[in-house]
Order: structure tokens, then sequence, then C-alpha cells
């Protein structure tokens, strides 16, 4: 991902992370809640098996899509 990419989809999961804040189920391994900005980004990880900073040019747009799923489907 060249650098300009990278910098919008760190601002893109932020404000997922922004938006989901509360929305995230309890979970057994975060007593004080959690935090959605890791989730988002390990949620982005896990799906393109890359962290978003090494995620191909192409794949831009299909990351961004996916940030804004998770927002509609916090889990």
């Amino acid at each position: 991902m060249n650098k300009e990419n990278a910098n919008k989809l760190w601002k893109a999961i932020q404000e997922a992370g922004d938006y989901l804040q509360g929305q995230l189920p309890e979970h057994q391994n975060h007593p004080n809640g959690r935090n959605p900005y890791a989730h988002v980004a390990l949620c982005v990880k896990e799906k393109f098996h890359l962290s978003y900073k090494e995620i191909p040019n192409e794949k831009y747009n299909d990351v961004l899509r996916y940030i804004e799923f998770l927002k509609q489907n916090p889990s």
C-alpha cells in the first residue's frame, strides 16, 4: 500500500473505531471493555491476511468496503 492510501485507511479505521465505541459486545477477555480501533485493525488483518499497510493498492476499495461492513455489523 502506498503511503497516501495507508494514511486514508488508517483514518477510516479510526472513524470506524469512533463509530463502534461502546457498541461491541462484551467479552470475557476484556472486562474493561473492548478496544474498537484494535478490533477493526485486527479484523482487516484477519480478512486480508496482511496489516492494512501491507495490503496491495489494488485492494484499497475492498478494504474500505470491509471497514464499512464492520461498522454496520459490530461483533
